[in-house]
């Protein structure tokens, strides 16, 4: 039944033909845009190194603690007294290298999950002169 239909609309099995237009035809390589070599930039694992002349310069104590209360009962890890300028960095590091997510909250990086004893010897092993652990 649903065939006649098809038929009596004059919708049906159509032959087999050749596509007559190429929407890439125009397009050469010889026409195409050059684009601009990337600029390098600095891996973010290099971020703490000593071969990495931008490193962050720890100052003073860095405090690494563990939050409950106001995320419905997740558990979140706080580090405060981290530099200003590679906040942002070492966020985007951090979460790379123990697999978490990370923000930033304010002056502090919130890794989110139990994660107290990696993060602070992860900063340890960075350079951070005295890692504070709280609970």
């Amino acid at each position: 039944m649903a065939k006649r239909k098809r038929e009596q609309r004059g919708i049906g099995p159509t032959p087999a033909r050749e596509l007559t237009h190429s929407p890439f035809a125009a397009l050469s390589k010889a026409g195409s845009p050059s684009v601009a070599p990337a600029t390098p930039r600095l891996p973010a694992a290099a971020i703490g190194t000593p071969a990495n002349p931008a490193a962050p310069e720890f100052r003073g104590k860095l405090v690494v603690r563990r939050e409950l209360k106001g995320r419905g009962g997740k558990t979140v890890t706080r580090i405060s007294g981290l530099p200003a300028a590679h906040r942002e960095a070492l966020a985007s590091n951090m979460k790379k290298k123990l697999g978490c997510g990370a923000l930033i909250e304010g002056d502090d990086v919130v890794l989110l999950g139990d994660l107290l004893d990696r993060a602070a010897d992860w900063l340890t092993e960075r350079g951070a002169p005295r890692v504070i652990k709280g609970n």
